[in-house]
């Protein structure tokens, strides 16, 4: 008896530590038209954060490439596209990396965190000199 509790307290620890945590998959919303767009998988490598493009809901852009992108993301699937990249933690935000808006090939400088208030909404917000833009995503189970 006293295992089946403790396997049901260390369950209940880890779901509780997974839903606190930016990394999983999230599913971006349109700031403008408050559209679901894709869903983007937000992982560690090398002691930095990125996030990948795993799911695209318009089915006419699902194939589509990146003419907008510059370099060496230039007319690359948008499907699979690393769009965050070399983010690292900072307090409560995770920052001094970019993210890439593959409609319009910009980078802008990142910062994104967890709501204060509902850890399954992420804050996401792209700086250019002293002007942002936030979209706030939805954890995608």
């Amino acid at each position: 008896m006293k295992n089946l509790i403790f396997t049901i307290c260390m369950l209940l620890i880890s779901f509780s530590a997974t839903s606190q945590s930016v990394f999983g998959k999230w599913k971006t919303i349109d700031d403008e038209t408050g559209e679901a767009k894709s869903v983007v998988d937000i992982f560690e490598r090398e002691g930095k954060v990125y996030g990948k493009i795993v799911e695209i809901f318009d089915a006419t852009k699902k194939d589509l490439p990146c003419k907008a992108c510059k370099g060496e993301d230039y007319n690359k699937p948008v499907l699979g596209m690393e769009i965050i990249r070399e983010a690292i933690k900072e307090g409560q935000y995770y920052k001094k990396g970019t993210i890439l808006d593959p409609q319009d090939g910009k980078v802008y400088r990142l910062r994104f965190s967890l709501d204060e208030d509902d850890s399954n909404i992420l804050i996401v917000r792209g700086y250019i000199g002293f002007f942002y833009a936030t979209q706030y995503w939805k954890r995608y189970m």
